[in-house]
């Protein structure tokens, strides 16, 4: 996805009848609509996406432990042949990620705009566009093969055409002994997609992220649940699982013990993508360890 950033008020997202902290998918015309809003006010463009935050994070630690990070990390997803997706290509590999995936020829890329109100939260609208089609074939195998980790972003699950290409992909890592790491991605995309999800995290995955909302809605277990329990009965069904639970700090459940990791003081600025980092600093320690 390419990222369409911007912060704006509260009075922006009600003159557009959307709902702050959300995250909604939307069509071409939709997303004309939000784009035109935003004509004239300041906003940037990034390569963008969950999984690709993670990588990029992934990829600047590893500068650090190789002389020759550009091969550390790498990515498969669909972009169009279009200028966007030129964009986003480049940007991924001045970072230092390698994009398996050829172009989709006339294919339109993706587009995630993201509207930050001062107070930190940000509202998602995300265009699909060709990043729906994700395919299994041997380049992404051969790959897989030579990596230590494997990661799925759980935004997948809402595209049903990528389905089959994650059971290969997690099950060629599993024969090849790669980690697979699954990420929760949105406690919407967890509630409509639970059973799949559930059955991946059990049967393929090694490591689970979630923020404390994911974990609740993929445990089932009420909004009672505290994200403390929420990690130590997922944590039955997967070696590893991190919980974040925003300013109040993130647990960590292991071999069935659950860590409290404190939060660092700061002022919030923009909590896009802090998640996805996170995600990369716990792998990057993971894998050294």
């Amino acid at each position: 996805m390419v990222d369409f950033s911007g912060i704006i008020g509260d009075d922006f997202l009600k003159e557009l009848g959307l709902v702050k902290g959300t995250r909604k998918v939307v069509n071409h015309e939709e997303r004309g609509k939000v784009l035109r809003a935003l004509d004239g006010r300041n906003y940037k463009l990034s390569a963008g996406g969950s999984l690709s935050n993670t990588l990029v994070a992934l990829a600047r630690l590893g500068v650090a432990s190789s002389h020759n990070s550009a091969q550390n990390v790498a990515m498969t997803g669909s972009v169009g042949s279009d200028a966007l997706g030129d964009f986003y290509r480049t940007k991924l590999l001045r970072a230092n990620v390698h994009f398996l995936s050829q172009p989709v020829v006339g294919g339109t890329t993706g587009t995630v705009i993201v509207l930050t109100t001062p107070d930190a939260q940000r509202t998602m609208l995300s265009y699909q566009g060709m990043s729906s089609i994700v395919n299994f074939d041997s380049v992404l195998a051969d790959a897989i093969a030579k990596s230590r980790v494997l990661v799925v972003e759980g935004y997948l699950w809402e595209i049903n055409q990528t389905i089959e290409a994650i059971a290969q992909a997690c099950e060629t890592a599993r024969q090849q002994g790669v980690l697979v790491a699954l990420t929760a991605s949105d406690v919407s995309c967890v509630t409509r997609h639970r059973q799949q999800f559930w059955d991946v995290m059990c049967q393929s995955s090694d490591i689970l992220f979630a923020n404390a909302d994911e974990a609740r809605a993929l445990c089932a277990l009420g909004n009672d649940c505290t994200p403390e329990q929420a990690t130590k009965h997922l944590n039955q069904f997967c070696s590893l699982v991190s919980v974040t639970d925003g300013a109040r700090g993130s647990y960590i459940g292991l071999r069935g013990e659950v860590f409290f990791i404190p939060p660092a003081p700061c002022v919030p600025v923009d909590t896009c993508g802090a998640g996805d980092a996170y995600a990369a600093v716990f792998q990057m320690l993971w894998i050294i360890e």
